[in-house]
């Protein structure tokens, strides 16, 4: 993510409890990864969980991006008004 975004979420963390906690999951993902990725070698089922883990962490990003639109689309309309 971009650091005006970064800066955006920092802010509307302690606003949005939907947000807060996407962001919570995204790190927890991230740091599970690490951990994977930090192996030299993993067994299939591992591979397949880093998979998965990947996935879900996609899928937050995609909800927090969802959030930061909403908060954009807000700011337009306030600053049309």
């Amino acid at each position: 993510m971009e650091k005006k975004d970064m800066e955006i979420i920092a802010r509307l963390v302690t606003e949005n409890d939907s947000l807060k906690k996407y962001v919570q999951q995204h790190q927890e993902y991230e740091s599970q990864l690490e951990e994977y990725n930090s192996r030299l070698h993993l067994t299939s089922e591992e591979w397949m969980e880093r998979k998965k883990i990947q996935k879900l962490k996609l899928a937050v990003r995609d909800k927090i991006e969802r959030i930061l639109a909403q908060h954009r689309r807000a700011q337009e309309k306030q600053a049309s008004s």
